[in-house]
Formats: C-alpha cells, structure tokens, sequence
C-alpha cells in the first residue's frame, strides 16, 4: 500500500474511534421537577435565580447569554469574578418576580423550588409561564426530595451527585454545548473519585461529623445538616457518620443533642450571605469557643474544625471541592 493511502486508512480509522459530540435536536423535551418542557431552539438568554446555576452556566460557557443573577451565598468561584462582575445582580436574596420578568429572559433558571416552583416565593412556574418565560429547576432540589415538608424540604434518599450532572447535562442539551456539558461532568466524576479515594484509605471506624451552616440567632438551635442532603453523602463517601439523624434538608437540632454526640469534626459554613447572624463564620467560632455546652466538645477542644465554603454545602458543582477540602483535612487530623 502506498504512503498516502495508509495515512489516509490511518485518519479515517483515528475518525471513527474519537466520539461524536452531535448537536442538540430540537425541538428539545425534557420532565423538570414534575413539568414537562420543551425548547424549539436554545434560549437567546437566562436569569439565574440561584447561585449553583449560575456557576454551571459560567462553567458551560454561557456567561454572555446571562442577564441577571440572584440568591448568592458566597463569592463567585474566583475564575468567573472579572465575567461575573460584568453580569447585573437582581438582587443578593429574594428577586421580586417583577424584577426577573423585567429582563425578558428566554429562559429562568432555578436553584431552589421555594423561589420558584409550586409555593415559590418569588412565583410559580405557572406564573412565568403565563408570560412566555420557560423554567427550569436544577434536579438535585427535586430528586428524591419531598419540598413541602420541613423548611428546605425532606429527602427521601440520600442525596448522588448524579442529580448535579444532570442539571449540567440538560443545561448543555439546551442551549446546545453538550460537548462541554460531558467535559465538566467527566472532570467533577474524577476528582470525586480521587477524593473518596483519599478518605478511604484512612480506615476510619467510628469518626462522625456535624455540619453547622447557620442560625437564625446565635443563642438558639443552629441549622445543621440533616442526613441525606449534600453534607450526609459528604460523610457516607469519607467514612463519616453524621450525628444529626433526621432526613429534613435543614433541621434545627439542640447544641446539648450535638454536644451529647460528640461529633469527631466540626464543619463550619463561610458565606458573605448576613440574613442570618451566624451566617458570620467567626461569630461562629467565637461561641464554639465560649459557649459552656460547645466548648466542652472533644472537636472544638482539639481545634477538628474544618471551615468550608457554605455554597458546598449545598447541591452544586461545589461538592467536589467540599469532598477535597474535607478528604485533606481529614488526613490531617489522623482519626481512626
């Protein structure tokens, strides 16, 4: 065979092997959260009512198509500062529906259904929809999720990570990046997996945690982190065992409760977010050290307190670096 027709075979081979990235077909029908959606085409642009949906946009390559955000908890993840600080904040919290509509989207994202779902405080989808503006709610706020029970809804399961690459991979279908969509879901997978990895071979045997994110006031029942949402499958993959056993996203358990448990760490939420005082991670840290119950913890005397970033805490691109933060920190502490 000639040079050239070997090289030739050779390419046509090499073609073949690499995968095929095909383009999103439209129109485009997908189940959210109980709603079924369909897209003729990919939005021209998007609101962004929750700080995780946010992200991943960013991450897909989609910031210039987004024209407001809201529902922040922390700084943006620093690669996006220069992009974001270019894109109008609606508001820190709660936007006002007025304020979304305003914007004309061709598509509202959506973190949380109590913003925007069947008793949203900001409105209904049916509401947006009677103004033409379609939604779509990331799927880890409703897979195996129950939200209308308990402040922040109940889970039914412990929560996967693969109800996050869902909402990467249906974002990257609709608005038609599902080559850069895979690429994200791809990474997130393997640094998971070399976190868990990390933590199992610690062998730990009877280590537990409590994860703090806030309190409504400093001197009552804080929110920590129930047992099958983000943080409870945090612990489950690093060999943790969560003290807080009740399946409410949020709950409000008594610090005597946790003090009796006797957690191995402490997990603190850091955010920029003040609606809460204990949203502040130092007033925090200040009444772990100086309560009479918490300061008696075996974490809080031995200094087993891991700050994280408290957007992580939440179903999000973030739980990676939560997963990596805790795997390091815990081979730090040398538990058993």
């Amino acid at each position: 065979m000639h040079t050239h027709t070997l090289t030739a075979a050779l390419l046509s081979a090499v073609a073949f092997a690499l995968p095929v990235h095909a383009d999103t077909t439209y129109p485009l029908s997908l189940s959210n959260c109980g709603v079924d959606v369909t897209f003729d085409q990919a939005p021209e642009d998007v609101v962004s009512v929750g700080q995780a949906g946010t992200e991943i946009l960013y991450s897909l390559g989609l910031g210039d198509k987004v024209l407001g955000t809201a529902v922040w908890f922390t700084s943006v993840l620093p690669e996006f500062a220069d992009l974001n600080a270019g894109v109008e904040r609606l508001a820190d919290n709660d936007p006002s529906f007025e304020s979304v509509v305003a914007k004309r989207p061709g598509l509202v994202t959506v973190q949380y259904e109590w913003h925007i779902g069947p008793q949203g405080i900001v409105a209904t989808r049916e509401q947006f929809a009677d103004v033409g503006i379609p939604t779509y709610v990331l799927p880890a706020d409703c897979w195996d999720k129950d939200n209308t029970t308990g402040s922040d809804g109940t889970r039914s399961a412990l929560f996967e990570m693969e109800s996050v690459h869902a909402g990467v991979t249906e974002l990257s279908q609709i608005f038609n990046v599902t080559e850069k969509g895979e690429a994200l879901v791809a990474d997130l997978k393997a640094r998971e997996a070399a976190a868990i990895e990390k933590a199992k071979a610690l062998d730990l045997t009877d280590a537990s945690a409590v994860f703090w994110f806030s309190s409504a006031e400093m001197d009552i029942d804080p929110y920590v982190a129930g047992a099958k949402g983000a943080p409870g499958y945090m612990m489950e993959k690093l060999g943790l065992r969560n003290v807080v056993e009740s399946d409410e996203e949020w709950p409000t358990v008594s610090w005597e409760s946790i003090a009796r448990a006797n957690p191995s760490i402490i997990v603190l939420a850091r955010m920029e977010r003040r609606r809460f005082p204990a949203d502040d991670v130092e007033k925090k840290l200040e009444f772990l050290k100086s309560d009479p119950v918490t300061s008696q913890m075996d974490a809080v005397k031995n200094d087993r307190i891991v700050i994280l970033d408290g957007h992580s805490m939440d179903p999000s691109i973030r739980n990676v670096d939560a997963l990596e933060t805790l795997a390091e920190a815990l081979q730090a502490y040398q538990l058993k």
